[in-house]
């Protein structure tokens, strides 16, 4: 009888935990790849950091990704450069929030966020970039539409209705 009630107590437990995992697996990563579907427009919820990310594919490999309005262009991390086979071309210093650092410049074949597909976009590898898998810059965002309201970031082509 005491085998009985553990295991139903146990059985209980990982109910519980499993559905606390779903639950904070939703409001810590709330734009998957999976929720924004295949729509021509994207609707992002903000983060618990108050942020925008998402899971996108960059040359069809998926990677976290920031949405940054102030980032020139895309730039990647040096590991995702090395799991996409991307090779740097010429390197460069950039400016950023946290001084200056050297990148390289290279480009991407695609880079789709749910149904929004954009080809042959100027990237730069960051070696030293950290907190995503990539920063979603102006190389790919000045060809949108891209709208804040309470929370919510919309993305949509610029040639969409």
């Amino acid at each position: 009888m005491s085998g009985l009630r553990t295991a139903g107590f146990s059985a209980l437990w990982l109910l519980l935990a499993g559905g606390l995992y779903l639950y904070f697996s939703g409001k810590l990563s709330p734009n998957t790849v999976e929720k924004l579907g295949v729509e021509k427009h994207v609707i992002l919820n903000r983060d618990y950091s108050g942020h925008y990310h998402a899971e996108a594919l960059i040359n069809d490999v998926k990677a976290v990704v920031l949405i940054d309005t102030g980032a020139t262009s895309v730039t990647i991390s040096q590991k995702l450069a090395n799991k996409i086979g991307i090779k740097s071309r010429q390197a460069i210093r950039t400016k950023t929030a946290n001084g200056e650092s050297v990148g390289y410049m290279t480009r991407l074949d695609s880079v789709k966020l749910g149904g929004i597909k954009v080809t042959n976009v100027a990237a730069t590898i960051a070696p030293n970039l950290s907190g995503a898998d990539a920063l979603l810059g102006m190389s790919f965002l000045n060809r949108m539409d891209v709208r804040l309201y309470k929370g919510t970031m919309t993305i949509k082509p610029v040639d969409s209705p």
